[in-house]
């Protein structure tokens, strides 16, 4: 698990701490379409994704949600739940049937208390998603709503 490069991707984490992360997972489904969350919802769960591809995505008032990004095997959906006030910032739904690792938040921030090599990596590895999430939604607002070209331009 965990293996491709990419932003998204916990390359960060030593072979160690992603067997004992794991250990922590169940796995579950989602048929397309499904809502994993709502922006704004109360964030106590996050993800791996297995195989599929999720969405996520950004109310825009009076139009349509913004699909911010595409994730697909290894994706990490959910940053949330590490930071209070522990509210999901995005939404996301199954853009094709999904199967992941399911993480419960409360269990993970103990294995990060009880051994804080572990938080140290794992907020290493979430920081640079959230960093790469908030440049990519930059870029697709600016697609979208910016003018002819902006986007291309960073």
């Amino acid at each position: 698990m965990f293996a491709p490069p990419s932003p998204s991707m916990p390359r960060a984490l030593p072979a160690e701490h992603r067997a004992r992360l794991v250990r922590t997972a169940r796995e579950v489904s989602f048929p397309q379409g499904a809502r994993l969350f709502e922006e704004g919802g109360h964030a106590d769960r996050f993800w791996v994704i297995r195989t599929g591809t999720v969405e996520l995505d950004m109310r825009v008032p009076g139009r349509r949600a913004a699909v911010i990004e595409r994730l697909g095997h290894n994706g990490l959906i959910g940053w949330s739940w590490l930071f209070s006030p522990h509210v999901w910032h995005l939404g996301a739904e199954a853009a094709t049937p999904v199967r992941a690792y399911e993480f419960d938040a409360p269990a993970v921030l103990a294995l990060c208390q009880e051994d804080p090599e572990i938080g140290r990596d794992l907020t290493r590895w979430v920081g640079n998603v959230v960093a790469h999430r908030l440049h990519a939604a930059r870029v697709r607002l600016l697609d979208l709503y910016g003018p002819y070209g902006a986007g291309g331009a960073l």
